[in-house]
């Protein structure tokens, strides 16, 4: 598993920490937390434990399967679920 940095950056998003908040409260450089976000750099595990405390979240929702491809990630992301929990995906526009 791998960090995901899109994850990351999605999830301090919706926290509503700005880049340079964040890299503060994880305790580390600002420019730092950004390359991992944008999947230039993989952090140390002890990087990932601070940011996942931070999030309050496990490392596992930060990280992604090596094998995943992208169009699995990306299918992933555009299901939706319904009233009941069943995961639907949304209509093609072919």
């Amino acid at each position: 598993m791998q960090p995901d940095g899109s994850e990351i950056r999605r999830q301090r998003e919706l926290s509503g920490y700005g880049l340079r908040r964040f890299a503060n409260a994880a305790q580390i450089n600002a420019g730092y937390l950004s390359r991992i976000e944008r999947g230039l750099r993989s952090p140390q595990p002890e990087v990932m434990a601070r940011i996942a405390d931070v999030l309050g979240c496990r490392i596992a929702d930060l990280q992604r399967d090596r094998t995943e491809t992208n169009d699995e990630r990306d299918e992933h992301r555009l299901a939706v679920h319904d009233d009941e929990g069943t995961r639907r995906h949304p209509p093609h526009d072919d």
